[in-house]
């Protein structure tokens, strides 16, 4: 059976992670390099186990692999090797390596290179900028090419013989500084890493929340929970009113078509992709009278588009667009729709599902505008809201309950249940992103995705200048199937977009960035895919080759003899 748990990098920290070192220590060191004698136990205790700083590798409550680092002298490397300190650079803080060793069926590189990542990491937040290690003469090559350096005569016992080797901070290049966590259960038991556009994968804090208590829409304690959560909510897009409904983003769309209706005037409804079509489906399900504006999938719209609809069709009096189409990532231009919407006395109306809380958005002006929880603002899906620029009045003549705006504001926004667990959800998830720093930071993260998916020979639709940084679309090739490779990475816990049916059809897949995602987990995601890619290939290629084999003039005919 094939693990659906996602590999975490860190610091071990606790008793039974110790146990798994002392396990791992004993498979590696006692049966496979035959460096200690055997016992009973199977177990493995380091003699400097105390001073060891133990980065691992877990999945679970598994431990895949490990590597000690140890700065308190004489090292074990001094006691083999005299003058240690004349074989190394002068002027080095220095620290010792030692006890890498990775679970056998783990060894395809995705934990070896985490691991030694987090060392980098860990050794660079210490000062130090030196490692010494005695290296197995089986994997010297791979020692070298990650840039050790071989010093000194071989040590160790004739039937495990050792290479010194010490390797610099700046011969594996410097990354941004990261802190590397203490691996504790409640942080290493997630079963996976969602790169989904939802549900997303959500902080400590908002799992904690939502499993507080429930407490009674109608209470004061829930009220001024909410009205706070409203502030939170308006203050983060810069908008006047907004309503939260129990449900999808399909809901909240479905009340502005409900909203729309009451406007009895033509509109203009925009799409480049499959939720711009949706729109669409909306409009007609609520029979308005609109008018369709259609460019291809992982395109832009321009003003001169717009204003070429517009007057076409000088009766239109609202235009509904997507910002961020979640099928290509493409992020339509909002300030151009706003100023095209004024210039021509429209009511701009979008669709901002996939867009508020993963790139920075300002509704002044807009009329009305839908979001969801579950995406972008990174807390748990089943809350949708609409953002509203104006006071609405109830409808009761002309809209059902639920969709009717102007009854949720008359009723304080609370009209009917309202899920509190939700709800407290959201709130910490607003109230924990610090909002500027997190968007510069998706910004980098899918600046370095991208160009590590090309280096891949990957084609990414669209152009990164006019795409959500949070959204990330790739055109498979042909000996690739996004279905297959979905699966896979599903396997190893990593969830990418690869279901809907659009992407199906397209024979793509997607990465998304709109939860808790760190650096860690997303350079694990690409080595996995990296591999994945290659292997699916190199099947694919296999299969046809031995399918021009089986059709060759002759080999046919001999076949059919059979």
């Amino acid at each position: 059976m094939k693990s659906t748990t996602a590999q975490t990098f860190g610091i071990a920290s606790e008793d039974w992670l110790f146990e798994a070192i002392h396990r791992l220590n004993y498979k590696t060191f006692v049966e496979e390099i035959l460096q200690h004698r055997a016992n009973p136990d199977k177990r493995l205790v380091d003699r400097f186990h105390h001073e060891n700083t133990y980065i691992v590798c877990v999945r679970g409550d598994c431990l895949l692999g490990m590597v000690a680092v140890r700065a308190v002298r004489p090292f074990s490397l001094d006691q083999k090797l005299a003058n240690l300190d004349s074989y190394l650079p002068p002027g080095r803080s220095v620290c010792e390596i030692r006890l890498l060793a990775v679970e056998p069926n783990s060894r395809s590189g995705v934990v070896f290179h985490g691991i030694l990542r987090a060392l980098h990491d860990y050794c660079r937040a210490q000062g130090y900028n030196l490692g010494v290690v005695s290296g197995t003469l089986r994997q010297l090559k791979l020692y070298r090419h990650l840039g050790f350096v071989p010093f000194g005569p071989l040590v160790g016992a004739d039937d495990a013989k050792f290479q010194p080797m010490y390797i610099t901070l700046e011969a594996v290049g410097l990354r941004p500084e990261r802190k590397i966590p203490r691996l504790r259960k409640e942080n290493v038991s997630k079963s996976c890493v969602s790169f989904l556009p939802g549900p997303v994968t959500t902080s400590a804090i908002v799992r904690q929340r939502f499993g507080d208590l429930p407490r009674s829409h109608r209470s004061e304690s829930f009220r001024a929970e909410f009205k706070a959560t409203k502030r939170l909510l308006c203050d983060l897009v810069n908008a006047n009113h907004a309503e939260i409904l129990m449900g999808s983003g399909t809901l909240a769309n479905d009340a502005i078509a409900a909203q729309l209706s009451l406007l009895s005037a033509p509109g203009l409804v925009l799409s480049n992709g499959e939720f711009g079509e949706r729109l669409i489906d909306h409009a007609r399900r609520f029979r308005l009278s609109f008018e369709i504006l259609r460019i291809n999938w992982g395109e832009i719209f321009h003003a001169s588009q717009i204003q070429e609809a517009i007057a076409r069709h000088p009766e239109i009096r609202w235009l509904w667009a997507v910002h961020c189409e979640t099928s290509t990532g493409i992020l339509n231009d909002l300030a151009m729709l706003q100023d095209v919407c004024a210039t021509n006395d429209l009511l701009v109306n979008l669709d901002c599902i996939s867009s508020i809380g993963a790139v920075a958005v300002d509704l002044n002006g807009v009329y009305l505008a839908s979001a969801v929880s579950g995406k972008g603002l990174a807390a748990f899906p089943g809350l949708s809201m609409v953002f509203h620029e104006n006071e609405l009045t109830p409808a009761p003549a002309a809209l059902p309950r639920y969709l009717d705006l102007g009854y949720y504001e008359s009723n304080d926004g609370i009209p009917f249940t309202i899920s509190s667990n939700s709800l407290y959800a959201l709130r910490a998830a607003l109230e924990r992103r610090s909002v500027d720093s997190h968007f510069t930071r998706v910004a980098q993260l899918a600046s370095w995705l991208r160009a590590e998916l090309r280096t891949m020979g990957l084609r990414i639709i669209g152009k990164d200048k006019h795409l959500s940084p949070a959204v990330t679309t790739v055109a498979l090739p042909p000996t690739v199937s996004s279905r297959t490779l979905g699966k896979e990475l599903d396997d190893t816990g990593y969830f990418l977009g690869y279901m809907s049916g659009y992407l199906l059809e397209r024979n793509w897949l997607q990465i998304c960035l709109m939860g808790e995602i760190s650096e860690l987990e997303l350079r694990s995601l690409v080595e996995v895919l990296r591999r994945a890619i290659t292997e699916q290939s190199s099947r694919s290629g296999t299969q046809q080759r031995h399918l021009l084999k089986q059709t060759e003039p002759g080999r046919a005919a001999n076949s059919s003899s059979w």
